[in-house]
């Protein structure tokens, strides 16, 4: 009861998985990599870290990992398993050995498995669950899941046995109706965009090195549309004063803009920064998802030049 209780909290709103074939992630999670070898082996963890090493199973196949990122994620690792737990026995998978952290072997585990190298895999070892499974002989599945301050992220790596079909049981996010937009399309149509994967040094104004998908797109977009200017306005949460928001919100988007500038070459005329500090909100200040959410910064698309 439990488990369909969460199933249909986190992904109520979700279609019908394509085909009864693809793993449906919630639709906030964005696809941060894939690495998929036409022929190599996986040793699948079988149980957990004892006695210096892990029980595993080696399978050999097309391997697909892919790693997925939730922002201001509220679920708990549990909540966000178990509809991926539950997909996996509806398309026929028996799961053969799930753990949570510590029972996993804590760091000893998380260390001796298989993990896509960071920034494209966070493992917090403190939050983090496992699960394999298996379908015959020569089809596997891990998935793993952790929690890191207000991000969760999600590793799937899939072993496909020879002529299977290579998007079969492949982790997808689910679609909404954003999804399908690309960056200049939404920016054109709403007149403004989030700039969603964009990362900052705790309260300060600092842009870390990314990779920032968003910044390359927006780029891209004022490369191909020479007439267009913008400005990036940055968002605070509700703490603290107004004025030291507003400042860091300022920081923030001249950050950006920086970034635009020196990394891609835009013209600084056409990009100018502001801060708003909190007066601007998309969510309630009440929570921590709230708050999260409103710490951002957007791309506002002004007049032609």
């Amino acid at each position: 009861m439990m488990r369909r209780l969460a199933a249909s909290l986190i992904f109520g709103l979700l279609p019908a998985i394509a085909q009864a074939q693809d793993l449906a992630l919630p639709a906030s999670a964005r696809q941060l990599s894939d690495r998929t070898s036409p022929l190599d082996s996986y040793d699948l963890p079988t149980g957990s870290f004892a006695d210096g090493t892990i029980p595993a199973r080696r399978f050999e196949g097309r391997i697909e990992r892919r790693t997925f990122r939730i922002d201001g994620a509220s679920s708990t690792t549990l909540q966000l398993m178990a509809p991926l737990r539950d997909q996996l026995a509806g398309l026929g998978y028996d799961i053969v050995f799930e753990c949570k952290d510590r029972d996993c072997g804590g760091f000893d585990f998380r260390f001796e498995t298989e993990i896509v190298p960071a920034p494209d895999m966070h493992v917090d070892i403190r939050n983090y669950r496992f699960l394999s499974a298996t379908r015959a002989s020569d089809d596997a599945v891990s998935i793993l899941v952790s929690r890191s301050g207000n991000a969760a992220y999600i590793q799937t790596i899939r072993v496909a046995p020879d002529g299977a079909d290579p998007g079969s049981v492949t982790a997808h996010t689910a679609k909404n109706p954003e999804a399908g937009r690309e960056l200049g399309q939404t920016l054109r149509h709403d007149g403004h965009v989030v700039l969603r994967d964009l990362e900052f040094d705790s309260g300060a104004g600092t842009l870390l090195p990314g990779p920032h998908l968003s910044l390359d797109r927006l780029a891209g977009y004022l490369r191909d549309h020479p007439e267009h200017r913008i400005a990036l306005v940055g968002h605070s949460d509700s703490t603290g004063a107004l004025a030291t928001n507003i400042t860091l919100s300022r920081q923030r988007a001249n950050a950006v803009r920086d970034r635009l500038v020196e990394q891609f070459d835009i013209d600084p005329s056409r990009v100018e920064a502001e801060g708003v500090g909190y007066l601007a909100p998309i969510a309630s200040n009440l929570t921590p998802e709230g708050r999260d959410a409103n710490r951002r910064v957007e791309a506002v698309l002004l007049s032609t030049r």
